[in-house]
């Protein structure tokens, strides 16, 4: 190839082979000459544990929607599965409802 076509798969002005990794496991961005902005979303990459319940594991899994928002809107999905979990513990130790007593037979 001459000088000036870069060879099939690499940026211009990049040595083949020299690319950095791309630690988030989308791909390597797009050529624009601009870094990536590190302040952009992306998920942090922690797995989540099954704990058996749920009522929980379906608010642990909400946490999920935060990876994709900027940091000034964690608050609202951290705050919502908060108040989520808190419902489901306290249902946990609510008291279940006394059994009906059976009607007693006096007779003698």
């Amino acid at each position: 190839m001459s000088d000036s076509m870069p060879e099939p798969g690499t940026a211009a002005g990049t040595v083949p082979g020299t690319e950095a990794a791309d630690p988030s496991g989308e791909g390597p961005a797009p050529a624009t000459g601009a870094a990536p902005d590190p302040a952009a979303p992306a998920p942090l990459g922690i797995a989540r544990t099954p704990t058996g319940d749920a009522g929980v594991d379906a608010e642990l899994e909400r946490l999920a929607d935060a990876d994709h928002l900027p940091a000034d809107g964690h608050i609202e999905v951290y705050e919502d599965v908060h108040r989520g979990l808190r419902e489901t513990l306290t249902a946990l130790d609510a008291r279940p409802a006394p059994a009906p007593v059976p009607p007693h037979d006096n007779r003698s």
